[in-house]
């Protein structure tokens, strides 16, 4: 489709992209894909069923791991990787008539249908590598003076504390921590906490959809409406939201939300997108500065040099997946697997949550049983790492461990290739760790050495 105005960088048959986002759905012809690709139909009719089945004949997951750590990089449709792969082929036939021509009308179709799944206008939407680079973004275009306040919690991810305390250094800015407090006995708690700690004035507030330490469902629809009476914009980290939450980003209001397409969304690695409100997309510019800039938001940030775009354009069969299969019903069997996985792993261990079954989604954080670490006068990163390491390299277990506030629990994820007998295989484990005293007898050998 040629249309009038100016022609982003090499995209001979687009004129713009702009105009292309802009246009209504009785108004835009998606362009015809190059080759065949699956479309999950028959699930519309038949229904696939989950766990196993589903792990064999969609995910490459090797047999031999219990894999409960999707949380950590997720795990990728095999026919995901497969389109994926065929992008590359089909670019490399060639490749002038891809990027010159092609490329641009591809990645507006994949945007738009993005931005129907997420609920906003494909104008305030655009793709990059990871929620990291889209929050790097966001951070690094706040025009930022000596004094000014950025307000996080102790829940923020730790990658994005870093960058947080790296851009107020820079800039002589200010970094207003506060602690969440566990165990959690309500959302209420949070948004207490950040009425009371809060203060009008902030240049931004910072916070996670569902943290990665403490994977509870964060109340952010009323985080953002405290803000936003204050007058304080709001980054949501959605990093582990797509495909884990609906989401409906027009309804949240956030200023920005980021969220990545490799985790629950199962898409190929370095596919994320990064969502902006209207009134701040003229500050906020890509990391990398391109032929794309001042052409718009969405043209700055669809060509930041030649990179590989082929986990971008496979989103269209990862997004076909979901609509066949049913989001809902997606959702529905993670969180029901979840809430029985940690009700049989408190139950066999005699331990907690870190917070009320119902505060968590797709993940759960789960107290190890405390005799485990007992005599430990330090609970700490070294203590988890050792547990950790010895679910993996004994029992062929993935999962994380993480040392919080003076106690040591397991974040299990739950996701359509699991079924329950991954979790009755990290309980009984973690009970031969415990009859083998673990913690206690690498105490005693380190000091006998």
């Amino acid at each position: 489709m040629r249309m009038s105005g100016k022609r982003d960088f090499g995209s001979f048959h687009v004129s713009n992209v702009q105009e292309l986002l802009s246009l209504t759905e009785e108004e835009y012809t998606p362009p015809p894909l190059p080759f065949v690709t699956p479309t999950f139909e028959q699930y519309q009719s038949d229904p696939l069923v989950f766990g196993k089945p589903t792990r064999d004949k969609h995910f490459l997951l090797q047999e031999s791991c219990t894999f409960i750590n999707h949380g950590a990089f997720g795990a990728t449709l095999k026919e995901g990787l497969d389109v994926a792969q065929k992008w590359r082929s089909y670019i490399e036939r060639q490749p002038v008539r891809f990027y010159d021509r092609e490329y641009m009308s591809f990645l507006v179709h994949v945007i738009r249908r993005l931005a129907k799944f997420v609920g906003c206008s494909p104008l305030d939407i655009v793709l990059t590598d990871n929620a990291s680079t889209g929050i790097n973004c966001v951070l690094k275009s706040l025009e930022l003076r000596p004094g000014d306040i950025i307000y996080t919690l102790s829940t923020t991810y730790g990658a994005v504390k870093k960058l947080v305390h790296h851009v107020c250094k820079e800039k002589e800015a200010t970094v207003q921590e506060e602690l969440v407090e566990m165990p959690l006995t309500s959302s209420r708690q949070i948004i207490d906490l950040v009425k009371t700690t809060l203060t009008t004035g902030c240049k931004l507030a910072v916070f996670d959809h569902i943290p990665s330490n403490f994977p509870i469902i964060f109340p952010v629809k009323e985080l953002i409406e405290i803000c936003h009476a204050r007058g304080v914009p709001v980054l949501i980290d959605g990093a582990h939201a797509l495909g884990s939450l609906p989401i409906d980003l027009t309804d949240l209001d956030a200023d920005y939300y980021v969220s990545n397409a490799h985790k629950w969304f199962c898409g190929p690695k370095g596919c994320a997108f990064l969502h902006v409100k209207r009134q701040h997309q003229t500050h906020v510019r890509p990391l990398v500065v391109s032929h794309g800039f001042g052409g718009g938001f969405t043209s700055e940030f669809s060509w930041t040099g030649l990179k590989d775009y082929a986990g971008y354009l496979a989103m269209h069969t990862v997004l076909d997946f979901w609509l066949a299969v049913g989001p809902d019903k997606i959702r529905a069997y993670m969180y029901d697997l979840a809430r029985k996985a940690a009700t049989l792993l408190t139950d066999k261990w005699k331990s907690r949550l870190a917070a009320p079954l119902e505060s968590f989604g797709s993940m759960m954080l789960v107290q190890l049983p405390p005799e485990l670490y007992r005599d430990c006068n330090c609970v700490d990163y070294s203590k988890a790492e050792t547990i950790q390491n010895a679910l993996f390299d004994r029992f062929s277990i993935e999962v994380p461990i993480k040392a919080l506030q003076g106690h040591l629990y397991v974040r299990i994820s739950a996701h359509i290739h699991n079924s329950l007998q991954d979790y009755e295989h990290l309980a009984n484990a973690v009970i031969e760790l415990l009859s083998e005293d673990l913690l206690n007898a690498k105490k005693n050998k380190v000091a006998n050495h």
